[in-house]
């Protein structure tokens, strides 16, 4: 279903309709999101605060763009909200995205693909892999940590990219290994 069509539901007070939006993008907003701040609590938090926001308003608010832009607009500035919010913190905000072009939008899609397709892996292969790409760790780092075996390591890395590779589009997938830092390039 096209944005617009969701967005004339929602507006005439559909919850599917907002239910469906939100399902559409939650994935990307994070991500998007999680580029100013990395507490994912605060990221959840922020994002789902964009839905309420735009269901409690629905009746006033004219989309004059996108649904997509506007809802990322509302996020950003949302981020922006937050972070004066508590300018008291010590730690300075990250550099807050811009909504730059469709290229942004597009990156963006891949690593909601690339995240939705991590989460249907089985728990134990997903944890290893989170810990390779996302947390940098070597086979030997994930192998100590978890107190099993290098080889288990390697093997559950092996499933974990024949999984992608099946499941995933195959330009989200060469997205997805040429950006990660490799096994062989880390040692």
């Amino acid at each position: 279903m096209e944005d617009i069509v969701i967005w004339k539901n929602i507006k005439q007070g559909s919850k599917t309709a907002l239910k469906h939006l939100h399902d559409k993008y939650f994935n990307q907003m994070c991500l998007f999101a999680f580029k100013s701040t990395e507490d994912s609590r605060m990221v959840e938090e922020l994002v789902s605060d964009c839905f309420i926001k735009l269901w409690e308003n629905r009746k006033t608010i004219e989309i004059k763009t996108s649904v997509k832009h506007y809802i990322f607009l509302m996020l950003r500035n949302g981020i922006i909200d937050n972070y004066r919010k508590k300018s008291f913190r010590t730690e300075p905000l990250t550099e807050i995205p811009d909504l730059g072009t469709q290229d942004v939008f597009d990156e963006q899609e891949q690593y909601a693909a690339l995240y939705a397709a991590i989460e249907k892996l089985p728990q134990h292969c997903r944890r290893i892999l989170k810990l390779a790409v996302f947390d940098l760790f070597s086979y030997d780092q994930i192998a100590e940590k978890l107190k099993i075996s290098r080889n288990t390591v390697k093997t559950q890395m092996a499933r974990a990219y024949r999984f992608l590779r099946e499941n995933l589009n195959p330009k989200y997938f060469l997205f997805f290994y040429f950006t990660q830092i490799r096994e062989t390039e880390r040692e």
